[in-house]
């Protein structure tokens, strides 16, 4: 029988859980409420037996499990560092010692933006290509096809990110690299929560876009967008602020083109940095299409000098959603090896 993994992730408000083969074909999943009020140990539990119910259902144990946290976590000791929107933020939670015994097999830790990256890179876009004609020479080897070096850009309620550079997920000494929102845009902008300001988060996440379509609202400036929502400002996101900007609102469309610059910039600091092959956005900001894609590439375009970036791919995600689920699973099949 063809082994299964579990993927769990771990949020403010849900545990979503998937089992899936090797492969990336999922056969269950879950959704629960977190209920983090109750605090690490009971959360724990519960997570447990949502792995132990949907590996009865399916007949089948998980050879391994990989989890997405919200926060920092120590990947070696398989223990939570700091997650800051769970009630006391899970400062040295040994996830891995307590789970594993009540799941029956290996458990490993990542952050959940990182494992959405490595989702992405997986079994997504970032596939390597056997026609690429990139390789590397190893011992005994002739050559070995080499993975992308991509770039992953969540754009949702905070800006999240990830990096693997030919095809390995960096990570840094604290699992922390590739925190791509908290890159300064512009050097005295609004503040961060990070304690930074004009962090790209800050500029260009959903909430910081949506605030503008409400603004516009409210002064009258969005009168397409005031028929989508019917007058409600709390009806408000960037995906009806792009059927506003298509349907004629002048106005909504410059916010959500500078929204759209400030990701550029953000991108073409990246590129700078690392020549990617790849970038992908992830999240309910990519929802707003081709006018901010179309936008990022001109503005890296315009931003980038030093080389050309007309091999440079920036595309929408190919698992939308999907991809903290399957990174999960690849991070179980690895064993956690993905650094």
């Amino acid at each position: 029988m063809t082994d299964l993994y579990a993927s769990i992730d771990l949020g403010g408000t849900k545990i979503a859980c998937v089992f899936a083969d090797a492969e990336g074909r999922i056969r269950a999943e879950k959704t629960i409420p977190t209920q983090s009020h109750e605090g690490p140990p009971a959360v724990l539990a519960r997570i447990a037996a949502l792995v132990n119910e949907m590996a009865a259902t399916l007949g089948a144990r998980p050879a391994a499990a990989g989890m997405g946290v919200p926060g920092l976590a120590d990947l070696a000791a398989g223990a939570t560092r700091f997650l800051p929107n769970l009630p006391t933020q899970w400062r040295g939670v040994h996830v891995r010692d307590a789970l594993a015994p009540q799941i029956g097999c290996p458990v490993y830790l990542l952050n959940d933006v990182r494992m959405a990256t490595l989702g992405e890179l997986t079994f997504g876009h970032g596939r390597p290509i056997p026609s690429s004609g990139r390789s590397q020479t190893e011992p005994g080897i002739l050559t070995v096809p080499v993975g992308p070096t991509m770039a992953f850009f969540a754009l949702g309620t905070g800006i999240g990110g990830g990096v693997a550079i030919d095809g390995r997920l960096r990570l840094g000494p604290l699992g922390a690299a590739g925190e791509l929102g908290h890159q300064t845009i512009v050097p005295d902008g609004p503040t961060c929560g990070c304690g930074n300001r004009g962090c790209l988060e800050t500029l260009a996440s959903g909430p910081a876009i949506t605030a503008q379509g409400v603004w516009l609202l409210a002064s009258g400036r969005a009168p397409r967008l005031y028929e989508l929502v019917q007058g409600d400002p709390g009806a408000v996101t960037p995906r009806e602020m792009a059927l506003a900007a298509a349907a004629g609102d002048d106005a909504v469309r410059e916010a959500l083109i500078r929204a759209a610059e400030y990701i550029g910039i953000g991108v073409a600091n990246v590129v700078v940095a690392l020549h990617p092959d790849l970038i992908v956005f992830g999240g309910g900001v990519a929802e707003i299409g081709p006018l901010l894609f179309d936008t990022v590439r001109e503005t890296v375009r315009r931003r980038v000098g030093m080389f050309p970036t007309d091999n440079l791919r920036i595309e929408k995600s190919l698992l939308g959603d999907k991809a903290g689920a399957l990174g999960g699973i690849a991070l179980a099949v690895k064993r956690g090896a993905v650094g």
